[in-house]
């Protein structure tokens, strides 16, 4: 753009924020953005901040100027770094009382990212300090940077690098006691203003957060003292009780950090402990979010206290810290509770992991009552009908609830917890909800009751077999759903099967919600129950006709349909064929009516007339009907696959501009492949032609993914290679449109996950014929490019693309080939996977960049070690901010990392050790 002026900005401001024109305002906006990338913004923004014209245009320079030393502060010669920063100081030392808090933060954190960024800049807190401490008016506005510059450390945008990182993190440890004679002396001083306090106990937060302080050194400080007066006080503010929460709560983390004993640490246990009578005092006000926080806290205090709790069978003193954490998950309010649950979820592991059956004993009591809690909780209110509200915030606790006892409930054993709910529900008078919160409760540890357990589950069989016709409906889903889960006892008790599939059958005829959790409890014992089920087909194909008179849910359809299947599969050929065939007829039925433009018939439902309602129960009958074959026995669905076959052809056809339904087409069309394998031959011709034609104009990626099953499950066959390469020769030249467009790879990462998925395929099922191929190339070339893509499966499929090239027995024919493209591409390779691992690729991606790293030494050890010189060699060696990002000897060390590893785990660690000097 042509270099604008501070007038002509100033316009922009002033049209974004009070022309009425939205038009206007749209066109103002792009012009502004546009502006703050080019490298005009810089001398503007601090030409507008000196004019002072308005709030709108001083906001907007601050955050201009803070975005370009975030995002772009390469484009300044080092030689300028000096004015910058003198402008910026000048700028803050002009900040008032009456300055506008969006123009101090943003002022400060451009200050900040510089004082990080610019590694001539010696000293910068203790600069800072020096020129501002004594100001008054400056302390609100010094208090911010000095929150600001630890905050800033870790963070992403600037790349900062580990090494300069690392320089700061120094400086700043050698500044922590000025900065907290500062704050003190801004607490002693600051009179009663409590936004004042508030920021002084965020700043002092800040510093913790980065192990700034010598924890010796501030056991006596006076803020953590007025941290626990604040907490004890029924008085203090929302504001100043949150940060003191956050205060203490990240004293706590930097205490586990360091695994410190002694004086902080026991200070911090015994005031904490003392803020129980706090906690009660707060529940007895309903201040929820004090009562909150202090169940955060005492939560906090668990988690930094659990490797002393669980590391010896010998109860450590801070045991009692659950006793804390217990009465806040009796508060009233679920919401409370739900706060200590990672707390528990950590508990349970750790004991899981120690396999201590002493040592697990001895927190029991405390996951009974746990228990006990939950139950309460989980009751709902005596005047509620129906079932619990689907998507509310209840239902979210209670699926919470589910995932936290299952995690404890090895402590004290699930028969235990089931005998507990029994007896609550044996209870003279018991409530219609203490009643389905027990069941609940059950429901969520059925599965692990023993089969040979007979004193308790044939009662609560039994009581659920008789529930009465008025009990309350959520009673009766919910003992719907514990048959479901008590599916494996039914399988070793089956006398109780027939009364069961009678009971649930007749729910299934109900309304309200009933008939989805009949469904559901339905596909559990099919599932688990095989054997004894296949006496109870007729019921099941019974239940698949009238499938559509129910009242339940599609999914739950489709389980349903999952479980007939299952039991399908079991049947003798002779019989399997006509009731898949059947089963499926319901379905096709259907899907030909809509592929012939027909949807008359279809009941009149939106649901009914949408070809993916069909397509994923038939995708569903073909992936679970699996019958056990022997070596070339005739599969009994590949008839009814193959008849079928036309009407998912029509439906690739009708449906082909459609990207979500083509999906569900090639899953439906994928699990029958599956189902039949080789024996789905008489369709590989006409299917391989029509996704060739429709995929030359559509380029929908899931086509791709079909041809890798195809080739897969065909490659090996005599006369289909040759064939299956031509379709990947037809896919190529779509594909590689798309991705050569702008930010092709970027916007289409499905479309690089699913080729490179196919091209993988092709190496594993026919390597000599692809190797031999005029393809390998282009796509090596595109797998280069694809290496700095940051999408996860995207990426892994590229990886895995290489690896597959490289894997290949060093012994066999395939080596020289190997070799030659080794030779050709394999310092490209290195180079691009060594600049995405350090500047594109998140640190969990780089695991599978080391498979290919040592596919390659695997063939030459020597290759690897010239290749990685290279490419270290042509990182940048130095940061923007002019500070060192990699010293030689670190160069040095990574190649030797890489060389000598002896494992992928190795390697990954060399890459995010050596990645983290440019982060």
């Amino acid at each position: 753009m042509e270099p604008p002026t501070a007038e002509a900005v100033l316009q922009g401001v002033f049209t974004l924020y009070n022309d009425p024109n939205n038009v206007e305002k749209e066109k103002a906006s792009k012009w502004l953005e546009e502006f703050q990338k080019s490298i005009h913004s810089w001398k503007i923004a601090d030409e507008l901040l000196r004019q002072k014209h308005d709030l709108n245009s001083c906001t907007f320079a601050a955050q201009t100027m803070r975005n370009k030393i975030q995002n772009s502060f390469h484009e300044l010669p080092e030689s300028a770094h000096e004015s910058l920063r003198q402008s910026l100081l000048e700028h803050l030392s002009h900040i008032t009382m009456e300055t506008k808090s969006v123009i101090v933060t943003q002022l400060s954190l451009a200050l900040a990212d510089l004082a990080l960024l610019m590694s001539s800049w010696q000293k910068p807190v203790a600069t800072l300090l020096q020129r501002f401490s004594s100001n008054a008016n400056m302390m609100y506005a010094l208090i911010e940077l000095l929150t600001l510059i630890p905050e800033e450390v870790n963070s992403r945008h600037l790349r900062l690098g580990a090494n300069r990182r690392k320089e700061i993190l120094i400086d700043l440890e050698a500044d922590s006691t000025l900065v907290s004679e500062y704050l003190t002396m801004c607490l002693v001083n600051g009179n009663e203003n409590e936004q004042l306090r508030s920021k002084i106990l965020k700043c002092f937060t800040s510093w913790v957060q980065i192990n700034a302080f010598k924890l010796p050194e501030i056991s006596d400080s006076m803020i953590i003292v007025y941290c626990f007066q604040l907490l004890s006080s029924s008085t203090t503010s929302p504001d100043l009780h949150e940060a003191a929460t956050d205060c203490l709560c990240s004293l706590l983390h930097c205490l586990e950090l360091n695994n410190s004993r002694g004086g902080l640490d026991e200070k911090l246990f015994g005031g904490i402990m003392c803020l129980e009578e706090a906690y009660n005092m707060s529940v007895a006000q309903e201040d929820l979010d004090k009562s909150m926080n202090l169940c955060r806290l005492f939560t906090v205090l668990v988690e930094s206290n659990l490797a002393r709790m669980t590391e010896s069978e010998t109860p450590h003193y801070s045991v009692k810290s659950l006793d804390l954490v217990l009465n806040c998950v009796g508060h009233y309010d679920y919401e409370v509770a739900e706060i200590t649950f990672n707390m528990w979820y950590r508990l349970s592991e750790d004991l899981y992991q120690r396999n201590n059956y002493k040592l697990a004993a001895h927190f029991k009591p405390y996951v009974e009552r746990l228990i006990a809690a939950l139950y309460k909780h989980s009751q709902l209110d005596p005047d509620h009908d129906g079932l619990v509200e689907e998507g509310g915030s209840f239902k979210d606790f209670r699926f919470k609830v589910s995932e936290i006892i299952k995690d404890v409930i090895f402590i004290v054993s699930s028969i235990s917890c089931f005998k507990q709910m029994f007896v609550i529900l044996q209870s003279p008078n018991v409530s219609w909800e203490s009643s389905e919160a027990a069941l609940f409760i059950m429901q969520n540890v059925a599965r692990n009751i023993l089969p040979e357990e007979s004193e308790v589950v044939p009662k609560v069989v039994e009581a659920i077999l008789n529930l009465p016709e008025n009990c309350h409906i959520a009673i009766r889903y919910t003992s719907i759903s514990i048959l479901g889960e008590l599916c494996d006892w039914i399988d070793s008790n089956p006398e109780t099967l027939q009364p069961v599939l009678n009971f649930l059958l007749f729910a299934l005829q109900q309304k309200n919600g009933l008939a989805t959790a009949a469904a559901n409890s339905l596909q559990s014992i099919c599932s688990s129950c095989k054997k004894h089920m296949l006496g109870h087909i007729s019921g099941l194909m019974e239940i698949a006709r009238c499938l559509d008179s129910f009242d339940i849910q599609s999914d739950s359809a489709i389980g349903l349909l999952k479980g007939i299947s299952i039991i399908i599969g079991r049947l003798p050929p002779a019989q399997l064929t006509p009731a898949m065939q059947e089963l499926c007829s319901f379905q096709v039925e259907a899907l030909s009516r809509l592929t012939n433009g027909d949807d008359d018939g279809l009941d009149g439902k939106k649901s009914r007339s949408d070809p993916a309602f069909w397509l994923d129960r038939l995708a569903s009958i073909y992936r679970h009907v699996s019958p056990t074959m022997r070596n070339n026995e005739v599969n009994p669905c590949a008839f009814v696959i193959v008849n079928n076959w036309n009407v998912l052809s029509r439906a690739l056809e009708r449906y082909k501009n459609d990207s979500k339904i083509m999906e569900r087409i090639v899953r439906c069309i994928r699990y029958a492949i599956r189902c039949i394998g080789k024996q789905a031959m008489p369709i590989l011709e006409p299917l391989v032609k029509q996704i060739i034609t429709i995929y030359s104009g559509h380029n929908h990626s899931c086509l791709l993914y079909l041809g890798s099953i195809l080739v897969d499950e065909f490659a090996y066959e005599e006369g289909c290679t040759q064939g299956l390469l031509n379709m990947l020769q037809a896919f190529i030249e779509p594909t590689f449109g798309v991705l050569q467009m702008e930010n092709g790879l970027k916007n289409h990462p499905d479309m690089v996950d699913d080729f490179f998925r196919l091209t993988t395929r092709f190496i594993q099922r026919a390597p000599l014929q692809f190797l031999q191929s005029v393809l390998v190339t282009p796509i090596i070339q595109c797998g280069l490019l694809a290496c700095t893509l940051d999408h996860r499966e995207a990426n892994i499929s590229v990886m895995r693309f290489f690896c597959s090239l490289l894997r290949h027995d060093r012994a066999n024919d395939l080596e020289p080939m190997v070799q030659s493209i080794l030779a050709s591409h394999g310092e490209a390779l290195i180079m691009n996977l060594l600049y995405a691992s350090v500047f594109c690729l998140h640190s969990n991606m780089l695991s599978d960049v080391a498979e290919v790293f040592v596919e390659i030494k695997q063939h030459s050890p020597h290759q690897l070690e010239e290749y990685v010189k290279k490419a270290v060699d042509s990182l940048p060696k130095k940061n923007s901010g002019g500070s060192v990002t990699v010293t030689h000897e670190q160069m040095v060390q990574f190649v030797t990392n890489v060389v000598n590893s002896q494992t992928a785990r190795a390697t990954t660690q060399a890459l995010q050790d050596f990645a983290r000097l440019y982060r």
